[in-house]
């Protein structure tokens, strides 16, 4: 009995050691974060011009370079959460009419978590975009009007395991060129976030297969430190062949 006691004690004494220090580590990890945040001059940007996040930064930039966004336009955003992409979107297209003299477009947002209101904006919350239930209530909330551009800023939350985070960011990228395939009308465009590495040529020689043209992008509001760069995939073609789950046959 007493043997026993001595291991349990060893045993509890190991896992609290174990609990502090991945406590320790959070709060390291917690205070790199705030500090980058406290001299990140996009975070004070954001605030100043009522964005909800740095992001809206990256887009903008890209589409000073790219005029994907402009009047008039049908925009998805998918994975929007919190918005910042969508008020960009809103705010290019007019969607929310606040230039009477331009073309008023339509953004419509989803994502699995909570989007607050954004006006101008169509919210879908609480939702899986990878669904026939999304798909169906997007193209009937639409009333079939094809869409001229896809956005995707989705990442996924990361494991630290290297390889399963680039996995499952792939992953999400082939969910949303199946969904923007299945949207967008011909000549549409797709926008979305990849991980840098070996798979990402792979994925553009999948695109050329539906769009005319594939361009890699990587804004300066994108962190240096950061893997992440965006494609642009411009003129859609069509649908060729059958989609099968996450790749085309």
């Amino acid at each position: 009995m007493l043997i026993s006691s001595a291991i349990t004690r060893r045993d509890l004494n190991f896992s609290k050691m174990c609990f502090l220090i991945k406590c320790l580590k959070r709060l390291k990890s917690s205070q790199q974060w705030l500090s980058r945040q406290r001299a990140d001059p996009y975070v004070e940007k954001a605030k100043i011009n009522n964005y909800r996040c740095r992001s809206a930064f990256k887009l903008l930039e890209m589409n000073e370079k790219t005029n994907i966004l402009h009047p008039g336009l049908t925009v998805v955003d998918l994975g929007a959460s919190p918005g910042s992409w969508t008020q960009v979107a809103v705010q290019k297209t007019n969607a929310d009419g606040a230039d009477s003299t331009k073309p008023k477009g339509t953004v419509l947002s989803i994502d699995k978590l909570q989007i607050f209101p954004i006006p101008g904006a169509t919210i879908l919350s609480n939702m899986d975009f990878s669904t026939i239930e999304a798909h169906d209530k997007v193209v009937n909330m639409l009333d079939g009007k094809p869409v001229d551009l896809v956005l995707s800023d989705m990442a996924p939350s990361a494991t630290g395991i290297r390889e399963l985070d680039k996995d499952r960011i792939l992953g999400l990228c082939y969910m949303a060129i199946r969904f923007a395939a299945l949207v967008t009308k011909i000549d549409g465009n797709l926008l979305f976030k990849v991980w840098d590495g070996k798979e990402v040529p792979i994925l553009e020689m999948d695109l050329e297969r539906f769009y005319k043209n594939i361009k890699i992008l990587k804004p300066k509001a994108s962190r240096s430190d950061s893997s992440e760069k965006f494609i642009l995939a411009r003129g859609f073609k069509g649908i060729q062949r059958p989609l099968q789950n996450g790749r085309w046959g």
